[in-house]
């Protein structure tokens, strides 16, 4: 009796060392049950279903419930349960957001029916005011108060306000006020309740009329604590569909968690746990090849991680008869850095463009708004880098963009456009996280957009002309102070500038008939997704450096990092040691090498064995299930690795 009381007790309290992930034999043992019982109360609903009604601006969901949904409610419970048991008492936050968006909801939709369209807006503005506040408290406490201390030289500390309160209220110490912890997901769940605010807002969707459906949708547990972000319009009709699930539709769910759980155990980890986090974490006791070869390993690493915890969502959510949106579409396969964030965290990209981009101006123009947000996130990255260099650079940045927009004012609107495009670069690397290395990554990614899109404008001979200056540039530079950074800049300008060299004197020229027409389109493409991926993966450095590290101390160390990075890649090399690397690291160059590949292999090709899967006799599907999990085993680390995106 007290061992199962024992038992009860571990089952219904918070262990921060052990919670639940979906690599972990406890999270599917709890999924089995919530499954189990949500099969039994499939369809048991006790509430009327109101036609969608038409109007002129669209769809828009009208659903007045008599009576509670069993099915909507239970899920919710399960949801709040698994948030606690992943973060504690921070599920006290996931219900408080839960239910402002829920009530702002009603009263917005009340204000609209009496014609207080002032009344609704200042709603509307009040919710997205107080999300962003709770997010930037957990999130970016540290970040903006080291902007503080640097704009007028104090020395203010962070202090936790909400421990302090419980601390007082209880007359005991329970809560450590010195230290603000970041709840898991809070970024995904506080951007999911933004979206629902503005959209009912602007009358794409009513607001939903049963609190316990909302917290569903809120709190939907697959995709609450790493994404994808589910937007309001998508999801919320299918709370009110019938449960279906059809054979080929469970084949595709066991398909993309089996996918997904290979992603993250046999690439994600296995790469992390054997080469990634060793070089990271103390870049200069490596060489420059494995400092090199640890960047474009991580961005195999992230993608598997990332990608795989969604495919995972994907195919629980689709079990219990549930559609979450596709997060990724073959990334590295991209041609440009555009089309890369059209293909990666896709969620966030298209969140971003709906509530970002296109508030500030859009492609139209760029508001008041635009310039704040790019002036001051500049003026933060030179406070917060204590670099002269990058205080120049920013400064000059600045002064290029002003006299841009003076001295050529037919280009303004593209100005503008540009403007807005960075500013979304920027807060969506911000979004990552509280540091000035995500503003970095972010900028450097919006960077590589405004130089595409000014590319693919200029004719093949201006774009020999302009690589051939780039090169004798960084050349110069290099000449003159010989650092490593500029010594990395020479060897990548050279190599695009040879690059397009052969491309538009030799190639295009050799392939000018249509009958090698196509295969001068697929030399194009390839190279073209070399630059890409390289690029992209040069500015995961930023990205890397910061992760997995204590906000009060992210800034030093992942500029250090960083700066330590570069400093190896670019300094000698001893090419002697790169075969007894290669040799050493023989598993890990593999496993990159068979990712990369399989992800690189035609989108056809992926769907037809996607198919093939699903419609195979189910005998041979537990056999092709229990192989594949007794490989994944073998990966299995003594410590299984959080994914990357929980501290997002």
């Amino acid at each position: 009796m007290r061992s199962l009381f024992t038992f009860l007790i571990d089952l219904f309290s918070f262990d921060k060392e052990h919670p639940l992930l979906f690599t972990q034999f406890n999270f599917w043992a709890f999924f089995l049950i919530v499954f189990a019982v949500l099969c039994l109360i499939q369809n048991n609903k006790l509430w009327k279903n109101i036609p969608t009604n038409q109007t002129s601006s669209g769809k828009r969901y009208r659903f007045r419930l008599t009576h509670l949904n069993i099915r909507n409610g239970y899920l919710f419970l399960v949801s709040l349960f698994f948030y606690f048991k992943t973060s504690g008492l921070f599920v006290l936050l996931l219900i408080f957001s839960t239910f402002l968006g829920y009530f702002l909801g009603i009263w917005m939709d009340k204000a609209k029916s009496d014609n207080r369209k002032a009344y609704q807006k200042t709603l509307m503005i009040v919710g997205v005011v107080i999300n962003l506040f709770v997010l930037f408290y957990f999130k970016y406490a540290y970040f903006f108060t080291d902007v503080y201390n640097n704009m007028f030289h104090s020395d203010l500390h962070v202090v936790n306000h909400l421990a302090q309160f419980a601390n007082h209220f209880t007359e005991k110490p329970r809560f450590d006020a010195s230290k603000i912890l970041l709840p898991v997901g809070i970024s995904f769940f506080t951007f999911q309740n933004i979206s629902y605010i503005v959209d009912v807002y602007k009358g794409k969707i009513k607001h939903a009329d049963n609190v316990l459906d909302f917290g569903f949708y809120t709190t939907f547990f697959p995709q609450l604590v790493a994404g994808p972000i589910v937007r309001a319009d998508q999801f919320i009709p299918q709370l009110y569909k019938k449960y279906f699930l059809s054979r080929r539709q469970f084949g595709i769910a066991v398909f993309w968690i089996i996918n997904g759980l290979m992603k993250k155990i046999i690439l994600s980890d296995y790469l992390a746990v054997n080469f990634v986090d060793r070089v990271f974490d103390n870049p200069l006791l490596y060489t420059g090849f494995e400092n090199l070869s640890a960047l474009f390993v991580y961005s195999l690493q992230v993608y598997a991680d990332f990608s795989g915890y969604t495919d995972i969502a994907i195919g629980v959510a689709m079990l219990m008869g549930f559609y979450l949106p596709q997060n990724f579409n073959s990334p590295y396969k991209a041609t440009n850095p555009a089309g890369f964030w059209k293909r990666w965290h896709m969620s966030l990209s298209n969140w971003l463009k709906d509530y970002l981009y296109i508030p500030l101006g859009g492609n139209r123009r760029a508001s008041l708004a635009s310039y704040l947000i790019l002036g001051g996130m500049l003026i933060v990255v030179a406070m917060m880098a204590h670099t002269a260099w990058v205080t120049l650079v920013v400064t000059t940045v600045i002064g290029l963009l002003l006299a841009v927009y003076l001295i050529f004012p037919r280009h303004r609107k593209e100005f503008n456009t540009n403007v807005n495009n960075m500013d979304t670069m920027l807060l969506g690397g911000m979004w990552h996280g509280a540091s000035f290395n995500f503003i970095t990554w972010g900028g450097l990614n919006g960077l590589g957009i405004l130089v595409y899109k000014w590319w693919k404008k200029l004719p093949p001979r201006s774009r020999v002309v302009a690589t051939e200056a780039l090169f004798v540039v960084f050349l110069a530079a290099d000449l003159l102070w010989h650092t490593p950074a500029l010594n990395l800049g020479v060897i990548w300008s050279g190599i695009i500038c040879f690059g397009t060299i052969i491309r538009y004197l030799i190639v295009k020229p050799l392939c000018r008939n249509s009958k090698r027409e196509e295969l001068r389109n697929g030399i194009d493409r390839v190279w073209n997704i070399f630059l890409t991926f390289v690029f992209i993966t040069f500015t995961r450095l930023f990205f890397r450096s910061g992760s997995n590290l204590d906000p009060a101390e992210a800034n030093q160390v992942a500029w250090n990092t960083a700066k330590n990075m570069v400093n190896r890649i670019g300094g000698s090399w001893n090419s002697v040691s790169i075969g007894e690397i290669l040799s050493a690291y023989s598993n890990v160059f593999i496993v990159f090498a068979i990712g990369m590949i399989i992800h690189w292999l035609p989108d056809n090709f992926k769907r037809r064995y996607r198919l093939w899967f699903a419609t195979m006799p189910l005998w041979l599907m537990a056999i092709v299930v229990v192989v594949a999990v007794f490989v994944i085993y073998q990966f299995i680390t003594a410590d299984l690795q959080p994914f990357i995106y929980f501290q997002f």
